[in-house]
């Protein structure tokens, strides 16, 4: 395997070395599946720091869009001044910031949406089917698939990161946790717009 190879794949994901020369044995050489490998075990990582771990630092980034009219701010945590200063995380920051600032997020993660508004959703999803003759856990199913995008749509965790789409925010934030080796969360955030 090709020295290159390695540095390419800690470019593209941020990994420590290691990481990526164990994940390019693993992946036969194969770029794209070492990278899907390190994402897999830098979510695994993520999860496990998230749990055990408090998040008492950070920074409050504001990002204002060229034509002035839209902008956003975002909390993001972490749990030392050392990191809240790394440029990799306050580029984390400006990119959270951007994300909210074009995709108006109303919520932080799918678990903070009202059940009242859950409730209304899956109520409408319910009476755009009412003519479908399908069965029962078929319908349940195509719910669980809108409710999912509707999620996709309003809360951030969910959304697309806006620079690659076959990745979540949360996705992104994992990913930093992976290579700055400290838990990160988002605290709050809002959106203005003129």
């Amino acid at each position: 395997m090709a020295t290159e190879d390695i540095i390419k794949l800690r470019e593209q994901t941020g990994a420590g070395m290691l990481d990526c020369k164990k994940a390019l044995d693993e992946a036969g050489g194969d770029l794209e599946k070492a990278a899907e490998i390190l994402r897999k075990k830098g979510q695994a990582k993520a999860a496990k720091k998230s749990a055990e771990r408090e998040t008492k630092e950070g920074i409050v980034h504001a990002y204002i869009h060229a034509n002035g009219k839209v902008g956003a701010m975002v909390e993001l945590l972490c749990e030392t001044d050392f990191v809240a200063k790394n440029e990799v995380f306050q580029e984390l920051a400006h990119e959270i910031a951007m994300q909210i600032a074009a995709t108006e997020p109303l919520y932080l993660k799918s678990e903070d949406v009202p059940e009242e508004v859950v409730e209304k959703e899956k109520s409408i999803i319910k009476e755009e089917m009412a003519d479908e003759s399908k069965p029962a856990d078929v319908l349940d199913k195509i719910i669980e698939g809108k409710m999912a995008k509707y999620y996709e749509d309003v809360c951030l965790l969910n959304q697309p990161y806006i620079k690659d789409e076959d990745m979540t925010i949360g996705d992104l934030i994992n990913n930093k946790i992976a290579s700055l080796g400290e838990k990160i969360e988002i605290g709050n955030f809002c959106r203005f717009a003129i």
